[in-house]
């Protein structure tokens, strides 16, 4: 399968927003709400995994319909703020603080109704200036979701010029990532960077800006640098695996997406899994694999204008879901995502039970 390698920004900083414990709407706006119930049809009886917490949006939404969340989240601080949540609604939601691949180690032998992903970055997140994913606030260049392991700033002042290059170069697209790389190792050899405006405008000033640019010239080296540090597309690919194991045959897999690197490997992910995946249409039907999703939706599905109006983060939102079949899954393999081979980041972070 051949896609043209391009990436969509639709915002300075794109990411997911979510709806706080209680009704803050007006600051948390959790994107394509409705959509999301619609494809993952919570009703009473029933478990579901909502495996990027955030603020709760999602999980608020699934645990008004009588069902049962298990709710996931990296962010030691979404998983503080959830717990009045937890108290408002006795019993009928978990809260765990781990990745979102480990929710098989997590559900242990429970199998759930459906899994739903927000990916990307909450709102919340890019509000902290001092968790760093932000050059709009100044703040530490940190970025880690989970508050454990390399930072930004560790990549930045530490990582070889080719590393750095290829980092901005295939999680940013970045046309000046090798330029940049380069300033980035000669500014650090007489002061390291240590805030994201530092970083922000020793790009803008190696790049320019022109008024019209639609985005900051820092945009997609911060955009890079945050899904390195969070090992994003491979949680992601990951995570989709975990999810195909864990589901009940009928439940279902929804996944909301924020920009074409994480929407193509859900598409191809459910390309391969829908149908037989890459089994030959020449070979004899006895030889043919089969498939282990059903599509719920065709395509992805987009934000309304209205909800665009409302949320302009919701512009890149695209929604793509899954139905189980009864049949097992398939040999995991990774190379249908086409991930792209980067310097390894170590394993820190430890499912926490809350």
């Amino acid at each position: 399968m051949t896609e043209p390698h391009t990436l969509t920004i639709t915002d300075a900083e794109s990411g997911s927003d979510h709806t706080a414990g209680g009704e803050d709407y007006s600051r948390h706006i959790p994107v394509l709400l409705e959509e999301v119930a619609s494809a993952l049809q919570p009703e009473a009886g029933k478990l579901f995994v909502d495996g990027t917490f955030g603020a709760g949006g999602y999980t608020r939404r699934i645990l008004k319909s009588g069902a049962d969340v298990l709710a996931i989240d990296r962010d030691p601080n979404a998983i503080a703020a959830g717990q009045a949540m937890v108290e408002e609604f006795q019993g009928r939601l978990r809260l765990v603080q781990a990745r979102f691949s480990q929710m098989e180690d997590v559900l242990s032998d429970v199998k759930p109704d459906g899994v739903v992903l927000d990916i990307g970055v909450s709102s919340m997140q890019i509000d902290e200036a001092d968790r760093g994913f932000s050059f709009q606030k100044d703040g530490p260049l940190d970025m880690r979701m989970s508050s454990h392991g390399l930072s930004a700033a560790d990549v930045v002042n530490q990582y070889k010029i080719g590393d750095l290059a290829r980092i901005f170069n295939f999680l940013g697209e970045e046309r000046h990532a090798g330029r940049i790389a380069r300033m980035i190792a000669k500014r650090r050899e007489g002061e390291p960077f240590t805030r994201t405006r530092d970083l922000a405008s020793a790009v803008e000033m190696l790049i320019g800006r022109h008024p019209k640019d639609r985005i900051h010239p820092a945009t997609r080296v911060f955009q890079a640098l945050r899904i390195y540090v969070n090992d994003e597309l491979g949680e992601l690919a990951r995570a989709l695996i975990a999810a195909e194991n864990a589901l009940l045959p009928g439940g279902r897999l929804v996944v909301v997406t924020f920009h074409s690197l994480e929407d193509r490997i859900v598409k191809r992910f459910f390309a391969d899994r829908v149908g037989g995946g890459s089994g030959s249409r020449h070979l004899p039907e006895a030889h043919m694999r089969h498939g282990s999703f059903t599509l719920a939706v065709k395509g992805a599905v987009g934000a309304s204008e209205q909800e665009e109006a409302r949320n302009p983060r919701s512009r890149s939102a695209k929604l793509r879901a899954g139905i189980r079949t009864e049949h097992p899954p398939l040999k995991p393999d990774y190379s249908i995502f086409g991930l792209p081979t980067l310097p390894n980041l170590p394993e820190t972070d430890e499912v926490k039970w809350k």
